[in-house]
């Protein structure tokens, strides 16, 4: 346990440079005399660690003193090997950099920890069930221009879009097996799936990152609307206790989060349910899966798309 807590005190010191006494004690949930104690038995081990003198001492390393990363538990270093996804590393143009990074964090743990165990019986495959992979000529530039700042030209194509855009890179997002770029157009913020970018040179010159920008908070809200505006309508139905049980296999969790099922059932077990829906036509070729296990009660237009779908159905397979 001490030993644990003298390595903690040691990295703490290297990340922070300088910590007090009571800041430590906080950190590793012991009394200052522990820490004293501790910071003691590091100086009689030789770690060049110094006591620095005032209302605002504590304790410093020597400066350009690192620890080496044999300083690492087993399961840590698992942890550092979990992070390394190598397909995803060679799509941003660092397949070569992140095995020379990985090689090197063998090297340097002690040979009890460097049996491969975990890459052996860990494998990430990051993109979605029945998706072809994607095209991606122009996701390393785009990771050298996000980094360094530079602006892009790019022809981008999509279902409603087919235009030259200039635009201001501020990150990359892998979602769902799908690389994602976040640009700025002027002062608006909005995102690109790279494999639709059929042409792109990356520009002379820096742009300013806007340094309110988070991106991981960007990401999060427009995922939140954009699958708001894929259902900005409400329908009320009823569903059988199967339908309700089909509720976690067909609806997707946004979906489920916002339903409000009734408390009372039916006789037969069946509950009226409201959710979210879009259109009048996607709509019914959702609520469709659910065979019937499911009635419509509104919006009537929703009721009768789905007396039109079941017809023309029922006269195809009556032929």
């Amino acid at each position: 346990m001490r030993a644990s807590r003298l390595l903690s005190i040691l990295t703490t010191l290297q990340a922070k440079g300088h910590v007090t006494a009571q800041a430590l004690a906080d950190e590793c949930e012991v009394s200052l005399r522990t820490i004293y104690r501790d910071v003691d038995a590091l100086s009689a081990a030789g770690i060049p660690v110094y006591s620095v003198q005032g209302s605002s001492g504590g304790y410093r390393l020597l400066d350009g003193y690192r620890v080496r990363l044999n300083g690492l538990s087993s399961t840590e270093a698992d942890a550092l090997f979990l992070a390394g996804l190598t397909r995803q590393a060679a799509d941003l143009g660092m397949g070569a950099v992140a095995a020379s990074a990985r090689a090197k964090l063998v090297a340097a743990l002690p040979e009890a920890m460097r049996s491969g165990a975990m890459k052996a019986r860990f494998h990430f495959d990051a993109p979605a069930w029945f998706a072809e992979p994607e095209i991606l000529h122009f996701l390393p530039a785009i990771a050298d221009a996000v980094w360094n700042q530079h602006p892009i030209r790019m022809h981008y194509q999509s279902r409603t879009t087919d235009e030259e855009r200039r635009v201001e890179p501020l990150g990359v997002v892998l979602k769902g097996g799908a690389w994602y770029l976040v640009a700025q157009i002027r002062d608006d913020t909005r995102t690109f799936r790279i494999s639709r970018i059929g042409k792109m040179t990356v520009l002379d010159g820096r742009f300013e990152y806007p340094t309110a920008f988070n991106l991981e908070a960007y990401w999060s809200e427009s995922i939140r609307q954009y699958e708001a505006d894929l259902h900005p309508n409400r329908a009320e139905v009823r569903l059988s206790p199967r339908g309700l049980d089909l509720m976690e296999e067909l609806l997707p969790p946004y979906i489920r989060t916002g339903a409000v099922i009734s408390e009372q059932a039916d006789a037969r077990g069946w509950k009226q349910v409201s959710v979210s829906v879009g259109s009048i036509a996607h709509a019914a070729m959702d609520l469709l899966r659910f065979g019937r296990e499911l009635e419509v009660i509104e919006p009537p237009e929703l009721r009768a798309e789905m007396a039109n779908v079941i017809g023309a159905l029922a006269d195809i397979y009556k032929r």
